[in-house]
């Protein structure tokens, strides 16, 4: 396996280019999502640096540019305001965000992070969406947010509005418009945010000089974060990280999957995961913010000819010469044009094409995407995901465990559709309606279980009873224990119970709960006709036969 994956020195050219690129982009949203994070600007530089670096250098997506991110930065924050006594504290949390983050590559688990239903994710996304353009109206009219997250910043609307600070409306109000109303051809030289950026820190000097600005941004190279933490804490800690490290790890995949169509190459999921753990735990080592796949950065680095690992490596060094260098320059950004910068993040992470389709969306997914997207704005992110992952698992298996409950029939002489062979319906059709013959078919799961229970209560006017597992490739404990529940029920009632086809792999589960002990010697068969027969033996034919 290759250090670096994807390496190739064939696209120098492309990679130097789109490296630079993808620095200047994102070096206005770093400031901005460690301004937003509380942590600093430069922690949101420092982030950028140090996933960047170690994720395309490790990481299993060649043309993706890794940092901070909106929905990183909104779990960040609420990490930072809750160890705001013990920064060293909210760092350790990164670390070990990035360390889950190398555990769920090394256990290969990067192809069920994918697995998160999209209602979730829709919902999920959305109300981080929601929740930055929430926290950016405060710094957007001059002033600070209240503690206690997006609901006490909503409940302070009205004393906002009450005392703007009129220079900060300003620079914040152009910067604002530069972002959404920058032409294309422009933005693909010179970024939008960028320009804001400029824009808004210039007029701040000259005319708004009243506008908030960040003031001391530290220079140079970082210190070292201790890792620390109580036995107290721990359990917050870990589900902190854990949120860290699944949002992260979710984030980075969508992103390598736009990144597999724009290249029309294939990513390492395992591989992304390892790397984007790495960078991680480097940045939290350095006081930085967590970071993951960034899709905009990552689209403008392919767009520019970016390929390889060393766009995103180049990108990463392009924004530490610009802290060694420049970062003094920063302390003039005026808050409300990062504000303004992160109101269309906000705006852009939200699923607008989802929103728009609700009228004619399933129900169920709608309903599950809207209370995510509440649970996550005016509750917590872990229960956000907790309860949507839940609610969308419950669903899945009622809708298996009903169609599971649709492939269990009862058959008789007289069912004309029964998917039998002639010799199977003759035995059937000659027995008069006393034999009936119970037809599984799919795997049988634990969601069936009662409807089995339902089909067994019907076979109390039948003199044997045929359970034909032919068509079943597994069948896990609840089935096998409805299962025997029902032969111990027909025996109850004095009615023989005969067992067709089970294959190897059921027949073992069948006989390690038991389910065997319960049927007379020789009434296991392999085939649905030798079944019949022998229960055809034991009551004999009808009358009419």
């Amino acid at each position: 396996m290759k250090l670096v994956h994807g390496f190739r020195g064939d696209n120098i050219r492309g990679d130097i280019y789109g490296g630079i690129t993808a620095a200047v982009v994102a070096l206005p949203l770093a400031l901005a999502f460690g301004v937003a994070s509380g942590a600093g600007p430069i922690a949101g530089l420092y982030g950028a640096i140090a996933v960047g670096f170690f994720a395309s250098l490790f990481g299993g997506t060649p043309s993706q540019i890794s940092g901070p991110t909106g929905p990183m930065t909104v779990v960040m924050a609420a990490i930072v305001t809750q160890y705001a006594g013990n920064p060293a504290m909210a760092f350790t949390v990164v670390m070990l965000g990035g360390l889950l983050q190398i555990l769920f590559g090394a256990l290969k688990l990067g192809r069920y992070i994918n697995l998160m239903p999209f209602p979730v994710i829709s919902g999920f996304m959305s109300g981080i969406g929601f929740i930055i353009i929430i926290l950016q109206i405060a710094p957007f009219l001059g002033q600070a947010n209240p503690p206690g997250g997006p609901l006490a910043a909503m409940l302070n609307f009205p004393a906002l509005l009450a005392n703007p600070v009129g220079d900060a409306v300003a620079v914040g109000a152009i910067s604002l418009a530069i972002v959404f109303l920058t032409p294309a051809p422009i933005n693909r030289i010179v970024p939008a945010p960028l320009i804001a950026l400029g824009a808004g820190t210039l007029l701040a000097l000259f005319l708004f000089s009243g506008a908030p600005i960040l003031a001391h941004v530290p220079t140079g190279l970082p210190s070292l974060q201790v890792p620390t933490f109580t036995v107290k804490d721990f359990p917050d800690i870990v589900g902190s990280a854990l949120v860290l490290a699944v949002l992260g790890s979710l984030d980075s995949l969508l992103t390598s999957l736009i990144a597999d169509n724009a290249t029309r190459t294939h990513h390492e999921s395992d591989r992304e995961l390892i790397g984007q753990g790495i960078g991680n735990v480097v940045s939290g080592l350095i006081g930085g913010l967590p970071g993951a796949g960034a899709t905009m950065r990552t689209v403008v680095n392919i767009r520019a000819g970016g390929r390889t690992p060393i766009s995103g490596a180049l990108h990463a060094l392009v924004l530490l010469a610009i802290v060694l260098g420049l970062a003094p320059l920063a302390e003039h950004i005026p808050h409300a044009v990062l504000a303004g910068i992160l109101f269309k993040v906000g705006i852009d992470i939200i699923d607008w094409d989802y929103l728009r389709r609700i009228r004619r969306a399933p129900r169920v997914g709608v309903f599950f995407m809207l209370v995510v997207l509440g649970l996550t704005v005016f509750v917590d992110l872990i229960v956000a995901v907790a309860v949507g992952v839940v609610m969308a698992s419950l669903l899945f298996v009622k809708r298996m465990a009903d169609l599971q409950g649709e492939s269990i029939r009862t058959i008789t002489g007289e069912t004309e559709d029964a998917p039998l062979s002639d010799e199977a319906r003759e035995i059937l059709q000659s027995t008069d309606g006393r034999l009936m013959l119970f037809h599984l078919d799919g795997p049988m799961s634990f969601g069936v279980a009662k409807g089995m229970g339902r089909c067994f209560s019907v076979s109390n006017k039948f003199e044997a009873l045929v359970f034909d597992l032919t068509d079943v490739p597994l069948i896990d404990s609840s089935a096998s224990l409805a299962l025997r529940d029902g032969i111990k029920h027909a025996h109850g009632d004095g009615r023989p119970v005969f067992l067709a086809g089970a294959r190897p792999a059921v027949e073992d589960v069948l006989d390690r709960l038991g389910v065997f002990d319960h049927l007379p010697t020789g009434h296991h068969f392999e085939t649905r006709a030798e079944a019949l027969r022998a229960a055809l033996d034991h009551i004999g034919p009808g009358e009419g036969s």
